[in-house]
Protein backbone atom coordinates (compact mmCIF):
# COMPACT_ATOMS: atom_id res chain seq x y z
CA UNK A 1 0.00 0.00 0.00
CA UNK A 2 1.60 3.45 -0.88
CA UNK A 3 0.97 6.36 1.18
CA UNK A 4 1.24 9.61 0.06
CA UNK A 5 1.67 13.22 1.51
CA UNK A 6 -1.20 15.73 0.52
CA UNK A 7 -0.42 19.31 2.11
CA UNK A 8 -1.01 17.99 5.80
CA UNK A 9 -2.79 15.39 5.39
CA UNK A 10 -1.40 11.46 4.32
CA UNK A 11 -3.71 9.37 2.45
CA UNK A 12 -3.70 5.94 0.77
CA UNK A 13 -3.30 5.70 -2.96
CA UNK A 14 -6.07 2.83 -3.42
CA UNK A 15 -8.91 1.60 -5.63
CA UNK A 16 -12.31 1.27 -4.26
CA UNK A 17 -11.77 -2.74 -4.47
CA UNK A 18 -7.99 -2.40 -2.99
CA UNK A 19 -9.43 -0.52 -0.07
CA UNK A 20 -12.24 -3.59 0.27
CA UNK A 21 -9.77 -5.97 0.22
CA UNK A 22 -7.99 -3.77 3.28
CA UNK A 23 -10.98 -3.81 5.43
CA UNK A 24 -11.25 -7.08 4.74
CA UNK A 25 -8.19 -8.09 5.98
CA UNK A 26 -8.52 -5.65 9.29
CA UNK A 27 -11.67 -7.42 10.11
CA UNK A 28 -9.96 -10.76 9.83
CA UNK A 29 -7.46 -10.00 12.35
CA UNK A 30 -9.77 -8.42 14.64
CA UNK A 31 -7.68 -5.64 15.56
CA UNK A 32 -9.81 -2.82 16.36
CA UNK A 33 -8.90 0.03 13.64
CA UNK A 34 -9.88 3.23 12.90
CA UNK A 35 -11.10 4.26 9.15
CA UNK A 36 -10.77 7.88 7.70
CA UNK A 37 -11.36 9.54 5.20
CA UNK A 38 -10.17 13.43 3.60
CA UNK A 39 -11.84 15.94 1.92
CA UNK A 40 -11.16 19.88 1.36
CA UNK A 41 -13.08 20.93 4.79
CA UNK A 42 -11.31 17.85 6.28
CA UNK A 43 -7.72 19.27 5.26
CA UNK A 44 -9.11 22.60 6.66
CA UNK A 45 -10.03 21.61 10.00
CA UNK A 46 -6.39 19.85 10.13
CA UNK A 47 -4.73 22.94 9.60
CA UNK A 48 -6.73 24.42 12.48
CA UNK A 49 -7.08 21.78 14.89
CA UNK A 50 -3.56 19.27 15.47
CA UNK A 51 -5.31 17.25 17.62
CA UNK A 52 -7.39 16.15 14.72
CA UNK A 53 -4.65 16.07 12.08
CA UNK A 54 -2.63 13.87 14.53
CA UNK A 55 -5.94 11.33 14.90
CA UNK A 56 -6.08 11.05 10.99
CA UNK A 57 -2.38 11.28 10.18
CA UNK A 58 -2.15 7.94 12.14
CA UNK A 59 -5.38 6.11 11.34
CA UNK A 60 -4.18 2.97 9.68
CA UNK A 61 -6.50 3.40 6.54
CA UNK A 62 -7.20 7.01 5.10
CA UNK A 63 -9.20 7.49 1.73
CA UNK A 64 -9.36 10.28 -0.76
CA UNK A 65 -13.25 11.13 -0.67
CA UNK A 66 -13.15 14.70 -1.88
CA UNK A 67 -12.35 15.15 -5.62
CA UNK A 68 -10.45 18.07 -5.16
CA UNK A 69 -7.52 15.90 -3.54
CA UNK A 70 -7.42 14.30 -6.27
CA UNK A 71 -6.83 17.37 -8.20
CA UNK A 72 -4.46 18.62 -5.53
CA UNK A 73 -2.35 15.22 -5.47
CA UNK A 74 -2.05 15.21 -9.68
CA UNK A 75 -0.93 19.52 -8.68
CA UNK A 76 1.29 18.35 -6.69
CA UNK A 77 2.89 15.20 -8.79
CA UNK A 78 1.54 12.65 -6.37
CA UNK A 79 -1.61 11.38 -8.69
CA UNK A 80 -4.02 9.43 -6.54
CA UNK A 81 -5.75 6.59 -8.92
CA UNK A 82 -8.97 6.84 -7.40
CA UNK A 83 -11.69 8.58 -5.33
CA UNK A 84 -13.06 6.44 -2.73
CA UNK A 85 -16.14 8.16 -1.34
CA UNK A 86 -17.35 7.61 2.28
CA UNK A 87 -20.91 6.67 1.39
CA UNK A 88 -19.73 4.67 -1.59
CA UNK A 89 -17.28 2.70 0.51
CA UNK A 90 -20.54 2.12 2.96
CA UNK A 91 -22.46 0.83 0.11
CA UNK A 92 -19.98 -1.43 -0.78
CA UNK A 93 -19.12 -2.93 2.55
CA UNK A 94 -23.12 -3.47 3.00
CA UNK A 95 -22.38 -5.27 -0.25
CA UNK A 96 -20.10 -7.32 1.53
CA UNK A 97 -21.80 -7.96 4.88
CA UNK A 98 -24.44 -9.16 2.86
CA UNK A 99 -22.33 -11.43 0.40
CA UNK A 100 -19.54 -12.53 3.26
CA UNK A 101 -21.63 -12.53 6.37
CA UNK A 102 -19.74 -9.50 8.21
CA UNK A 103 -22.13 -8.44 11.26
CA UNK A 104 -22.57 -4.38 11.14
CA UNK A 105 -23.55 -1.99 14.11
CA UNK A 106 -25.10 1.55 13.18
CA UNK A 107 -24.06 4.22 15.52
CA UNK A 108 -25.22 7.75 14.94
CA UNK A 109 -27.97 9.76 13.61
CA UNK A 110 -31.74 10.65 14.59
CA UNK A 111 -33.92 7.71 15.91
CA UNK A 112 -35.98 8.37 13.29
CA UNK A 113 -33.40 8.39 10.41
CA UNK A 114 -31.55 5.09 11.83
CA UNK A 115 -34.86 3.31 12.14
CA UNK A 116 -35.56 4.41 8.49
CA UNK A 117 -31.99 3.36 7.38
CA UNK A 118 -32.03 0.07 9.17
CA UNK A 119 -35.89 -0.61 7.49
CA UNK A 120 -34.35 0.15 4.02
CA UNK A 121 -31.08 -2.12 4.82
CA UNK A 122 -33.26 -5.11 5.59
CA UNK A 123 -35.45 -4.80 2.14
CA UNK A 124 -32.17 -3.87 0.10
CA UNK A 125 -29.77 -6.52 1.99
CA UNK A 126 -32.06 -9.17 3.01
CA UNK A 127 -29.06 -11.59 4.34
CA UNK A 128 -27.14 -9.06 6.30
CA UNK A 129 -27.44 -9.75 9.96
CA UNK A 130 -27.86 -6.64 11.59
CA UNK A 131 -25.46 -6.53 15.20
CA UNK A 132 -27.81 -4.16 16.34
CA UNK A 133 -27.86 0.04 16.41
CA UNK A 134 -28.28 2.96 18.39
CA UNK A 135 -29.23 6.40 17.57
CA UNK A 136 -26.19 9.46 18.36
CA UNK A 137 -28.07 11.16 21.03
CA UNK A 138 -26.17 10.73 24.14
CA UNK A 139 -23.93 12.63 26.99
CA UNK A 140 -20.11 12.25 26.83
CA UNK A 141 -20.51 10.37 30.32
CA UNK A 142 -22.61 7.10 28.59
CA UNK A 143 -19.86 7.13 25.57
CA UNK A 144 -18.22 3.63 27.79
CA UNK A 145 -21.68 2.45 28.70
CA UNK A 146 -22.69 2.48 24.64
CA UNK A 147 -19.06 1.25 24.35
CA UNK A 148 -19.91 -2.11 26.42
CA UNK A 149 -23.41 -2.57 24.38
CA UNK A 150 -21.80 -2.56 21.29
CA UNK A 151 -19.02 -4.72 22.18
CA UNK A 152 -21.49 -7.51 23.52
CA UNK A 153 -23.39 -7.63 20.14
CA UNK A 154 -19.69 -8.88 18.77
CA UNK A 155 -19.91 -7.11 15.68
CA UNK A 156 -17.55 -6.91 13.26
CA UNK A 157 -17.86 -3.73 11.42
CA UNK A 158 -18.66 -0.07 13.28
CA UNK A 159 -20.70 2.54 11.38
CA UNK A 160 -20.76 5.63 13.02
CA UNK A 161 -22.73 8.43 11.40
CA UNK A 162 -21.46 11.50 13.25
CA UNK A 163 -20.00 14.64 11.90
CA UNK A 164 -16.62 15.61 11.41
CA UNK A 165 -14.64 16.46 13.76
CA UNK A 166 -16.60 14.34 16.81
CA UNK A 167 -16.79 11.37 15.22
CA UNK A 168 -12.80 11.11 14.29
CA UNK A 169 -12.88 12.18 18.02
CA UNK A 170 -15.25 10.12 19.58
CA UNK A 171 -13.43 6.53 17.79
CA UNK A 172 -9.94 7.91 18.49
CA UNK A 173 -11.17 8.21 22.17
CA UNK A 174 -12.85 4.80 22.30
CA UNK A 175 -10.55 2.51 20.29
CA UNK A 176 -8.83 0.97 22.91
CA UNK A 177 -12.05 -0.40 24.64
CA UNK A 178 -13.71 -0.95 21.12
CA UNK A 179 -13.62 -4.99 20.27
CA UNK A 180 -14.89 -4.04 16.75
CA UNK A 181 -12.52 -4.79 14.29
CA UNK A 182 -13.09 -1.89 10.91
CA UNK A 183 -14.33 1.63 12.67
CA UNK A 184 -15.56 3.68 10.18
CA UNK A 185 -17.19 6.98 10.28
CA UNK A 186 -19.59 7.82 7.47
CA UNK A 187 -20.70 11.46 8.66
CA UNK A 188 -24.10 12.07 7.12
CA UNK A 189 -24.48 8.72 4.98
CA UNK A 190 -27.61 7.44 7.37
CA UNK A 191 -29.50 10.42 6.43
CA UNK A 192 -28.95 9.83 2.69
CA UNK A 193 -29.72 6.22 2.69
CA UNK A 194 -32.88 6.63 4.37
CA UNK A 195 -33.50 9.61 1.97
CA UNK A 196 -33.86 12.35 4.47
CA UNK A 197 -30.91 14.16 2.43
CA UNK A 198 -29.80 14.16 -0.95
CA UNK A 199 -26.65 12.80 -2.06
CA UNK A 200 -23.83 15.81 -2.76
CA UNK A 201 -23.11 15.82 -6.32
CA UNK A 202 -20.54 13.68 -7.30
CA UNK A 203 -18.38 15.80 -8.76
CA UNK A 204 -19.06 19.92 -7.75
CA UNK A 205 -16.55 21.37 -10.06
CA UNK A 206 -17.18 24.86 -8.18
CA UNK A 207 -17.18 23.35 -4.72
CA UNK A 208 -14.15 21.19 -5.75
CA UNK A 209 -11.98 24.72 -6.60
CA UNK A 210 -13.47 26.36 -4.05
CA UNK A 211 -12.30 23.61 -1.53
CA UNK A 212 -9.20 23.34 -3.28
CA UNK A 213 -8.14 27.33 -3.29
CA UNK A 214 -8.87 27.31 0.83
CA UNK A 215 -6.98 24.69 1.51
CA UNK A 216 -3.66 25.42 -0.51
CA UNK A 217 -3.49 28.71 1.64
CA UNK A 218 -2.28 25.66 4.22
CA UNK A 219 0.84 25.22 1.84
Amino acid sequence: MTRLKVLNSYVDNLTMSQTIEKVEQIIQKKIPTQHVVINANKINLMGKDSTLAAIVNSSPLINADGSSILIASKLLGKPLVERVTGIDLFINLLNSCEEKGYRPYFFGATQEVIAEMIRIIQTSYPKIDIAGYCNGYFEEEQSLEIVRSINKTEADILFVAFSSPKKEYWVHHNLEELNIPFVMGVGGSFDVLAGKIKRAQKYGKKWAWNGLLDFFKNL
